[in-house]
């Protein structure tokens, strides 16, 4: 686990694999934050980190309905589509069987972490360990 993430209280993880409904198995919250998925299997690797959540100048939160449950189930990545498909799509393509997906709220009454910054230190150091960004993050 990531230092910069054991400050924040509201968090939890799930597993998914390609028979599950990521609708029914993500017990994010519609809270704002980060969120990291890990291929299990011989070994655990963080293959992506997502954010949801945008801090406006005077101080709060800008939230899409949802927050972290809608921005994994519905985000989209790798096509057009909610990662309840792409997600599964992309397990088969690479062989994966089981993703484990660990949250945290980064952005409430007790934290004002802002969940860009908090991605941002996250790959940051991701990328200083291995010289790139997790395989499923495009872009930062």
């Amino acid at each position: 686990m990531y230092k910069e993430l054991e400050k924040f209280k509201v968090t939890n993880q799930f597993s998914f694999t390609i028979e599950d409904s990521l609708a029914e198995v993500c017990n994010a919250s519609d809270g704002s934050g980060v969120f990291l998925v890990y291929a299990i299997g011989d070994s655990k690797e963080l293959i992506m980190v997502g954010s949801t959540g945008t801090v406006q100048n005077n101080g709060t939160l800008k939230i899409k309905n949802g927050g972290l449950n809608e921005k994994i189930v519905e985000g989209h990545q790798f096509a057009k589509t909610g990662r309840k498909y792409s997600w599964p799509a992309q397990m088969k393509i690479e062989d994966i069987t089981t993703l484990e997906v660990v949250w945290y709220e980064t952005f409430n009454t007790d934290s004002k972490g802002i969940p860009t910054a908090v991605e941002g230190v996250i790959l940051q150091n991701f990328f200083d360990e291995n010289g790139r960004l997790p395989r499923w993050n495009v872009a930062f």
